[in-house]
């Protein structure tokens, strides 16, 4: 069954490596049959968060944040694709996310990390857990942390080396969790309307 994934990527630097796990991701889950897009959070460009979708009068939000929003509410599933700054989340994929909120609720997200060492955006990763989950996600178990980003995807997001097949052999089960969620919270949501 096919699910509809918004894939979010979330830096704003001129030399981003991280947009490299961002396409390998879209591409990979298409390959699986799913409908996938891109929301790149430089290309949206929503100002710094002073009034969330919901503050806004119906019709009368930014162009961008309501065409956002449409797709928010009207994906299955989410993936966050991150990168990590100074231990911590990346500013620009929070500042896109924190825009809305009950337009993410009752859906599955899933996570994956990366840097330019072997860390590979864990602390990110780990950091992320909490905040979808309070934002009405559900966030999977499965999560997948790349790095060296140069080392493990080339500029088109195709893998390479050791740990680009170490990324293709890891995100089969990934994407079978994220595809397990999916379905089972689309069902639910079909059998009962969310209590909130």
């Amino acid at each position: 069954m096919a699910h509809r994934i918004l894939v979010l990527y979330g830096s704003y630097r001129s030399d981003r490596k991280g947009i490299r796990l961002a396409q390998y991701s879209v591409d990979a889950l298409r390959a699986r049959g799913n409908d996938v897009e891109l929301i790149d959070a430089k290309a949206v460009d929503l100002p710094m968060l002073d009034r969330m979708y919901k503050e806004f009068a119906p019709g009368s939000a930014p162009q961008a944040m309501e065409a956002l929003a449409s797709k928010i509410k009207a994906a299955d599933a989410f993936v966050f694709v991150t990168g990590e700054y100074n231990w911590g989340m990346q500013p620009g994929l929070k500042n896109l996310t924190d825009h809305f909120l009950e337009e993410w609720f009752w859906r599955p997200a899933a996570i994956l990390s990366y840097s330019a060492g072997r860390i590979a955006g864990a602390r990110s990763n780990f950091v992320w857990h909490g905040t979808l989950s309070e934002m009405g996600m559900v966030v999977i178990s499965s999560t997948i942390t790349v790095g060296p980003i140069e080392q493990t995807l080339a500029a088109d997001g195709k893998p390479i080396g050791d740990t680009g097949q170490q990324l293709d052999r890891a995100f089969g089960r990934f994407a079978d969790d994220l595809d397990w969620w999916t379905q089972a919270v689309k069902m639910q949501r079909a059998h009962k309307t969310p209590p909130y």
